[in-house]
C-alpha cells in the first residue's frame, strides 16, 4: 500500500527533494507546520496518522499509521476556521488541475519565478513547490514572511508570489509581475498586478480568481451558500465522511451572491452572517467600508450576542495615528451602508489575532477587550 510521508521539516532542498522522492515510490506527503509547538506536532500526527517521518536528518516508519490509495498525493490539515481542522486528502490530478486552470487564467509560461514565503504546510504555500515539481518553475524558499527579504527576492529575480492581505501592505507590490491573494478578505483598492483568489484547503487553494472561477470550475448558490464542482475538489478527508452534495458539490460553508451573473461575491462564512433586529448584516461589507477610514490601519467586524438586538456589531480596529470614535466610526460607515450596518461598539486593539493563512482568528478575536 502507498505510504504516508509526514515531513517534519523547513521548506528548503531537503523538503523538495522529500516530496519528489515519494512521489516517484507513489507515496503521499503531508507537511508540518514548523511554527508548532512539539506536543502539537503530535496532536497532528496522532490525527493523520502517517506512516513514516520524515526530518532534516533521517525518515523512520511510525507504529499505528494508516496508508494512503493509489493516486493520493497530499494530505494537509485546513485552518480550522469551525474549531476543528480536517485532515484533506488530494491526488496528483487534483493538484495538476489546480496547477493547469490557475495557469490558464495567468497565462503562465512555465518560466515564471515564483517566490514561497507563505507556509509550505498549507495548499497556497505546498502548491508552488508542486508547480517546481512539476512544471520546472523556478523557486526561491524564504522560511518565513520578511518584507525586506520578499522585496529582495523581488530584485533578484522572483516574478510571482503568493501573499496575504497583511503581507501586501507591508512590500512594494510593483517589484512583481503577479501577486496572487488568498487568506483574508482583500483591501479595497489594490494595484493592477495583484489577483484576488477565493477557494479553501479542500478545493486545492483558489480556484476562483478576481470573482470569476477558473476553467472547469462550476460554482452554485443554493441558500446563498456556495458550493463548487471542479477537477481540483479533494479526493477525501483523511477522517473519511462523505463530503459532497448527491450531485457531486463541495458545500463551502461561505455565503455568496451573483453580480451580473458569472462574478462571485464572497460575503464570508455563514456563522460570521450578523443579524441584528431582524437585518442581515455581512462583516466583510463593513470591513470593507472601515478600511478606507483615514484613521483605520486594520479592522474586523463580527456579531456578539445582544439581549435586545439580538446581536450587535462590533467593530476590533487598529488606529493608525489618531483614534477615531464610535460616532465617527458609525458615521463612516453611514455614508456607504445602510444605517443598521454601522457598529455599535468598537473596540481598539493593537494586533487581530490572525491563522497562519491570514484569516481572522474569530475564537481569539472575541476574547479580546
Amino acid at each position: 500500500m502507498p505510504q504516508l510521508v509526514a515531513l517534519d521539516m523547513p521548506v528548503g532542498s531537503r523538503f523538495v527533494e522529500v516530496v519528489r522522492e515519494a512521489w516517484e515510490q507513489g507515496n503521499a506527503v503531508a507537511p508540518l507546520d514548523q511554527r508548532l509547538s512539539p506536543r502539537a506536532k503530535e496532536r497532528l500526527i496522532e490525527a493523520i496518522r502517517p506512516t513514516r517521518l520524515a526530518t532534516e536528518s533521517n525518515e523512520r516508519a511510525l507504529p499505528n499509521g494508516v496508508p494512503v490509495e493509489t493516486g493520493d498525493a497530499l494530505v494537509v490539515t485546513t485552518s480550522g476556521s469551525l474549531g476543528v481542522p480536517k485532515a484533506v486528502i488530494h491526488t496528483h490530478e487534483s493538484i495538476r488541475a489546480a496547477l493547469l486552470a490557475g495557469a490558464e487564467r495567468l497565462a503562465l509560461h512555465g518560466t515564471e519565478h515564483w517566490l514561497l514565503c507563505i507556509p509550505a504546510a498549507h495548499v497556497g504555500g505546498f502548491l508552488l513547490v508542486a508547480r517546481h515539481l512539476i512544471d520546472g518553475n523556478p523557486l526561491t524558499v524564504q522560511d518565513r514572511f520578511d518584507p525586506a527579504g520578499v522585496m529582495s527576492a523581488a530584485r533578484a529575480g522572483a516574478t510571482h508570489v503568493s501573499l496575504v492581505a497583511t503581507a501586501l501592505q507591508r512590500i512594494d507590490p510593483a517589484l512583481f509581475t503577479r501577486i496572487l491573494l488568498g487568506g483574508a478578505s482583500a483591501p479595497p483598492s489594490l494595484p493592477l498586478n495583484v489577483t484576488v483568489t477565493y477557494g479553501m484547503t479542500e478545493t486545492m487553494g483558489g480556484c476562483v480568481y478576481d470573482g470569476r472561477a477558473l476553467s472547469g470550475v462550476d460554482i452554485v448558490l443554493r441558500d446563498d451558500e456556495i458550493l463548487i464542482k471542479g477537477p481540483m475538489l479533494m479526493r477525501s478527508y483523511r477522517e473519511g465522511p462523505d463530503h459532497l452534495t448527491p450531485d457531486g458539490y463541495f458545500p463551502t460553508g461561505d455565503l455568496g451572491s451573483w453580480i451580473d451573473r458569472d462574478l462571485l461575491a464572497v460575503h464570508g462564512r455563514r456563522g460570521d452572517l450578523i443579524i441584528s433586529g431582524g437585518e442581515k448584516i455581512w462583516p466583510t461589507a463593513v470591513e470593507s467600508v472601515l478600511a478606507s477610514h483615514p484613521h483605520v490601519r486594520e479592522c474586523a467586524v463580527r456579531g456578539v450576542e445582544d439581549a435586545h438586538w439580538g446581536q450587535r456589531v462590533v467593530a476590533w480596529i487598529v488606529v493608525g495615528e489618531a483614534s477615531p470614535t464610535l460616532e465617527e466610526i458609525r458615521a463612516w460607515v453611514k455614508e456607504s451602508l445602510p444605517p443598521y450596518c454601522a457598529p455599535r461598539e468598537v473596540r481598539l486593539v493593537d494586533a487581530l489575532p490572525r491563522t497562519a493563512l491570514g484569516k481572522i482568528d474569530g475564537v481569539a478575536l472575541r476574547a479580546l477587550n
